[in-house]
C-alpha cells in the first residue's frame, strides 16, 4: 500500500487550564499530504492552525498523535521543514542578499561561496528583489521583507514550506503583488505547501485543497475541500471561472454556519468535498444576507 509524503495521524494538543484541570484545543486531527501539493487551513481563531503548524515545523510537541515525513518520525526543527511567519524573522544586521545566503550555507555546506550567491540571487529575482540584494531590512517596506522570507524559505528546497499567515500583517494591495509572487515560484518549484490563512479568496487562489477546522476547544479538521481550478491561476482572472464562486460560497457558509458543529469521518480523517462537482454537504450561502460581512470578518 502506498505511503503519503506526510502522514498526521491522531494528533490532539491539551494544555493546563489553571484551574487544576486540562482544556483539549484539537484532538484526533488526520489527515496526508502528497508530494508537491498546496493546501491551506482555515478556520476560527482559537481552533490550534499555528499549534498544528509548529508541531509539523518541530517547533512544538503535541500530546499525543503521529507525524511521519517521507517514512520518517518528525522529531524537532530540520532543514527539510521551512517556515515563513507573518513578523518576517530577517537578520537585521545583513543585507538582503546575505539573508538568503545564510541559509543556503546551512542547507548546503560544501557548495562553493560562488554557487551559494548564484543560488541565492536566483530565488531573490523571483520574488522581484534584484535590484535590492544590497539593502538591509530596516530600509525594506514590509512587503519587501515578507518577499525576503518567502524567497529564502524556497531557497533552501525544504520538502515542506510551512507558511504561517505569511501575509495577515500587510496591506490588500501588497497582499496581491505577494500572493501573486507566490504563485509563480510555486508554479516553478512545486515544493509541499501547508499554509495557514484567514483568507477564503486567497486560500482558493493557492491551494489544491483546503482543510476546514471546526471551532475550537476540541477542534477537528471537519472537511477537505478540493478546489477544481486549474493551474496556472491569476488572481485577475480567477473570478471569471464557475467553480471560484461555488467553493467561495462552500467555504463561507461552513464558516458562518457549520464550523460549530461541523465532525470529520467516523474514522477522524476530513470529510471529502468537492463543490465544484455539485459534491456538499450543505446549502451554498450565497444568497444569504450575512454571508459577505461574515466572508469580510474571516478575511480581516
Amino acid at each position: 500500500m502506498s505511503k503519503s509524503f506526510l502522514e498526521v495521524d491522531g494528533l490532539s494538543k491539551v494544555y493546563p487550564d489553571g484551574q487544576g484541570g486540562e482544556l483539549t484545543v484539537f484532538e484526533d486531527i488526520r489527515f496526508a499530504l502528497e508530494k508537491g501539493e498546496f493546501v491551506c487551513i482555515i478556520g476560527h481563531s482559537g481552533c490550534g492552525k499555528s499549534t498544528i503548524l509548529n508541531v509539523l515545523a518541530g517547533l512544538d510537541e503535541a500530546s499525543s498523535g503521529n507525524l511521519v515525513m517521507n517514512g520518517k518520525e518528525v522529531k524537532g526543527p530540520s532543514l527539510e521543514r521551512g517556515v515563513v511567519f507573518q513578523n518576517y524573522s530577517l537578520l537585521p544586521w545583513k543585507t538582503t542578499l546575505n539573508n538568503i545566503v545564510f541559509a543556503v550555507k546551512a542547507r548546503w555546506p560544501s557548495w562553493s561561496k560562488e554557487k551559494v550567491k548564484e543560488h541565492s540571487e536566483r530565488y531573490l529575482k523571483m520574488v522581484g528583489l534584484d535590484h535590492a540584494l544590497d539593502r538591509k531590512p530596516s530600509q525594506l517596506s514590509g512587503g519587501m521583507r515578507q518577499r525576503v522570507s518567502i524567497a529564502r524559505a524556497f531557497a533552501t528546497q525544504p520538502e515542506l514550506l510551512l507558511l504561517d499567515e505569511p501575509f495577515g500583517a500587510l496591506d490588500a494591495l501588497t497582499r496581491g503583488v505577494i500572493q501573486d509572487e507566490l504563485v509563480k515560484i510555486w508554479e516553478e518549484t512545486r515544493q509541499t505547501v501547508f499554509m495557514i490563512t484567514h483568507d477564503v479568496d486567497e486560500a482558493i487562489l493557492l491551494s489544491d485543497r483546503i482543510f476546514l477546522m471546526s471551532n475550537g476547544p476540541n477542534a477537528r479538521i471537519a472537511e477537505s475541500v478540493k478546489v477544481d481550478i486549474p493551474h496556472p491561476r491569476a488572481r485577475s482572472t480567477i473570478f471569471q471561472n464557475p467553480a471560484y464562486h461555488k467553493t467561495r460560497d462552500y467555504l463561507v457558509d461552513f464558516l458562518v454556519n457549520r464550523s460549530g458543529s461541523a465532525l470529520p469521518e467516523k474514522d477522524g480523517t476530513p470529510r471529502e468535498v468537492e463543490p465544484a462537482q455539485g459534491v456538499s454537504t450543505s446549502q451554498p450561502a450565497s444568497e444569504t444576507s450575512e454571508v459577505e460581512p461574515a466572508a469580510r470578518a474571516v478575511n480581516s
